[in-house]
């Protein structure tokens, strides 16, 4: 098919969303490049076609990732990275000095040896405008050498993901590419970022937010520490509790999800103490809303607003899932500690989809151009 002749590199990719988003939108994913086992894992599972480097990625090279796909240095194509983004993030350790945030130079090094057309790079706001910022700054500079660059921070909501996630967005076209398709424009400055398709309000052009209910609701019940038993639902498996915090989800339920109501045996000390910022634990998911954003811990009710709107357990690694917009053909593989990781670390596919359009977009531009 034509449009499968848009290729693209996923750096850092982990478990796949980006590259899932990636393809639905149209590109042909050429390589996979992460350093975690278990999530090439699930990766190498659901994108069979595309070829997986297991490598540390101060050892990748340009040259190398030429020989495994054939795609050489100026060819028109996409080179994606999310770089790990613990040490920025609010729900993280938000540490400055996390060895890993300087991977993102590391992103770089590969954009300058193989110098792409386009350039997609996905992270948390706080890289941009929290503790990361001087480090984003340096980022910036350094693209902005050989690449016109757009960045904001994008709420997956609008795009279709029933999850209010917000994401620094970064979109580039090398220098050269830019001119001549703003050329063709009558010399008007393009827009690299994509439109929202949904939005929390009534608005012409966009859909209503879609919600938790909108995603899970028609998923079979089933108990804590139970796996669904229609084989044909894949990851449909929750964590095992105690009988204890089944009593305590229940009054919390009972009482409307107020935490201090609930029976004095019951109450946790971090419940007690006023001015915390945990006091989403053990909260209950409202259905008629998009999630809050999914973490590593979205199928652990301590870990945040996990607990199922209905059912006396936390969320399953398929309702998760479903919540970072995955289709329930994507299956994620290993233990359920390894799966919550891979969906929480994931871009959302929806997201991931709405950038590529657009950058596939002017990649077709760009290719008319060639061809004209």
């Amino acid at each position: 098919m034509a449009f499968m002749k848009f290729k693209a590199i996923d750096l850092f990719c982990g478990a796949g969303g980006l590259s899932a988003g990636l393809k639905k939108s149209g590109f042909q994913i050429c390589l996979g490049v992460d350093i975690d086992k278990a999530a090439l894992n699930t990766y190498k599972h659901n994108l069979k076609n595309t070829k997986i480097l297991k490598r540390d990625i101060k050892q990748v090279t340009g040259p190398e990732i030429t020989q495994l796909t054939g795609i050489k240095k100026q060819d028109n194509f996409l080179l994606a990275g999310c770089p790990p983004c613990q040490g920025f993030s609010n729900l993280g350790k938000r540490d400055a000095d996390d060895e890993k945030n300087r991977l993102v130079y590391e992103y770089i090094r590969i954009i300058y040896e193989l110098e792409p057309t386009f350039i997609l790079m996905e992270n948390v706001p706080g890289m941009s405008n929290g503790i990361g910022k001087m480090i984003f700054k340096k980022v910036v500079k350094f693209l902005q050498e050989l690449y016109y660059i757009e960045y904001g921070t994008l709420n997956a909501a609008d795009y279709g993901v029933p999850q209010t996630r917000k994401r620094l967005v970064l979109h580039g076209i090398r220098k050269d590419i830019y001119k001549i398709i703003v050329s063709k424009n009558n010399n008007f400055p393009i827009t690299l970022l994509p439109q929202p398709t949904h939005s929390q309000i009534k608005k012409i052009g966009c859909k209503k937010w879609i919600t938790v209910g909108d995603s899970i609701s028609d998923l079979p019940a089933i108990g804590a520490g139970e796996i669904c038993e229609n084989s044909e639902i894949k990851n449909h498996i929750a964590r095992r509790l105690s009988q204890t915090n089944i009593e305590r989800l229940q009054e919390i339920r009972d009482n409307g999800g107020n935490k201090a109501r609930i029976s004095e045996y019951l109450q946790l000390e971090c419940h007690k103490k006023k001015n915390v910022s945990y006091t989403d634990t053990y909260g209950i998911i409202d259905s008629s809303k998009p999630a809050p954003t999914i973490t590593s811990g979205c199928t652990i009710i301590s870990k945040g607003r996990y607990c199922h709107p209905t059912q006396n357990r936390g969320l399953s690694v398929r309702e998760a899932a479903r919540l970072q917009s995955f289709d329930d053909n994507f299956e994620f593989v290993g233990n359920i500690g390894e799966m919550s990781l891979q969906i929480g670390n994931a871009v959302p596919p929806k997201l991931a989809q709405a950038s590529g359009n657009i950058i596939k977009f002017y990649m077709k531009e760009y290719e008319r151009e060639l061809s004209s």
